[in-house]
């Protein structure tokens, strides 16, 4: 395990090599290879083994009532995928994972890993925090997937994204998204040109202005009264 870089990797990051190569010491583990495009896991499918991803980036999807495919995160590497469900009762991916370039995943069974917390407490403790902070975003995801109109969708992301670049400023009137519209409308499950119009009209009614990814907010109560 020497040779790999897990220094990103929120559930190993902060042990170190010495003692990252002594969690592995002696366990069972693959490295999978996956191509742009190749399905890396399947919604509904039975997870087994912990997943990390070592190198390049995936997309994680779930279909929607309607069929259409709703985009829930992106992930680049060093990351674990569905750690949450290794160990549930049910213990199936909740979406679909996709390469989106060539990627590495390292693969651990289930067995392996509760041996690795039982000869690193540490391990347990950030494995435990990881899955917490998930849990946390996939709540705030679900928020976004119930509310029902495209504007209130697009409020409540503008709203988020506001509040992040108040922490860093707080006189801050707006930010730089983290997607395009191609990617915020899979984002919401909804059409781009749908999500295009309800942009022109927030627009004209003097609510944001956009230009390209940069969103300035200029009724900030008018965005609230969208999410009721």
């Amino acid at each position: 395990m020497r040779e790999m870089d897990f220094s990103r990797c929120p559930i190993l990051g902060d042990l170190g090599n010495e003692r990252v190569a002594h969690l592995f010491a002696g366990a069972k583990f693959s490295i999978e290879t996956f191509g742009k495009g190749e399905m890396v896991a399947m919604q509904g499918s039975p997870c087994k083994h912990l997943y990390i991803l070592l190198t390049g980036s995936v997309k994680t999807e779930m279909t929607a009532e309607t069929g259409g495919l709703i985009t829930i995160e992106n992930i680049t590497a060093v990351r674990p995928l569905a750690s949450a469900f290794l160990f549930a009762e049910q213990n199936t991916f909740p979406v679909d994972v996709t390469a989106t370039e060539t990627c590495k995943v390292l693969m651990v069974p289930r067995d392996e890993v509760i041996k690795m917390f039982q000869k690193d407490g540490k391990f347990l403790e950030n494995y435990i925090k990881f899955n917490s902070n998930k849990a946390q975003f996939l709540s705030r995801r679900l928020q976004v997937l119930n509310i029902k109109t495209i504007k209130g969708k697009l409020a409540h992301y503008i709203l988020e994204g506001l509040e992040r670049a108040h922490s860093s400023d707080p006189r801050s009137q707006g930010f730089t998204m983290d997607k395009n519209q191609t990617e915020l409308a899979k984002f919401f499950g909804v059409t781009r040109p749908a999500l295009a119009r309800c942009i022109a009209e927030l627009e004209d009614d003097g609510i944001i202005e956009m230009e390209r990814k940069v969103v300035k907010i200029k009724n900030q109560q008018a965005l609230k009264n969208l999410l009721g």
